[in-house]
């Protein structure tokens, strides 16, 4: 019995998005501990005799705290083997997944990762570019809420620069994320809002950055989403002239 744990990213919700080592892994797996935000359809590729734990984290409703989750981990590499730890996204995006593999490590376990897409890959697939030749020269992920609760203070600081800002977990922080951009004088800047993103039933909200916790408000917009801002987005590419390409989103 080979003690291992795997980290694997699912992407950030179509199934068809993990990559194709994760399937492999998930296909070797013994226990399976997986997050809210993982397709019930990735289970399909888990073998019929593993553990499947349920051990998903959302926005005020966790089923498990890290330190939990943490000894769930040791406690089935040592009874039951190899234990793939399921993300949704990147393991090592705002996802905790070092502080998993330290503590695994700690207790001598063999550790591998396989990255998976993150949802601040989502915006090209509705045509949002985050860079544009001479308008910005780089972009910005940025969660906007910390481990207190508080908003980030990077908010302001990218509110000064040229870059694309995605901001993560940052839906009930769009009226302080508006307030940075408008002490800069930048309440007029493009942004968009990505809901449920690549799923069937994503929708996408273009708006001004000043605009924001209007259009949240207005629109009733569903979580996960992401928040980008940054005038690169006034360049959105049509997809509609674009043959071969379906768009399953509700574009506001």
């Amino acid at each position: 019995m080979e003690k291992k744990l795997s980290l694997v990213g699912a992407g950030p919700g179509d199934p068809d998005l993990i990559s194709v080592k994760g399937i492999k892994t998930l296909a070797q797996a013994d226990v399976v501990l997986y997050d809210a935000l993982v397709h019930p359809e990735l289970l399909n590729y888990v073998p019929s005799k593993a553990l499947k734990i349920y051990v998903g984290k959302r926005a005020g409703k966790h089923s498990y705290k890290q330190e939990e989750i943490n000894e769930l981990i040791i406690e089935n590499v040592f009874s039951h083997g190899h234990v793939v730890r399921l993300k949704g996204g990147d393991p090592f995006i705002f996802a905790r997944g070092k502080e998993e593999i330290d503590y695994a490590e700690s207790f001598g376990i063999r550790t591998q990762v396989v990255p998976g897409i993150s949802s601040i890959n989502l915006a090209g697939m509705y045509g949002l570019p985050l860079t544009t030749r001479g308008i910005n020269e780089s972009f910005w992920v940025v969660t906007a809420t910390t481990k207190s609760g508080e908003l980030s203070r990077d908010v302001a600081k990218v509110a000064e620069t040229s870059a694309t800002a995605i901001f993560l977990m940052g839906l009930r922080k769009s009226a302080a994320i508006s307030e940075a951009y408008a002490l800069q004088d930048k309440a007029d800047l493009p942004a968009a809002i990505v809901s449920n993103g690549s799923l069937a039933n994503a929708k996408v909200y273009r708006t001004t950055v000043g605009q924001l916790a209007h259009t949240i408000r207005e629109q009733k917009v569903a979580s996960p989403g992401i928040i980008l801002v940054g005038e690169s987005l006034a360049q959105q590419i049509d997809f509609t002239t674009i043959k071969n390409i379906k768009q399953h989103v509700t574009q506001i």
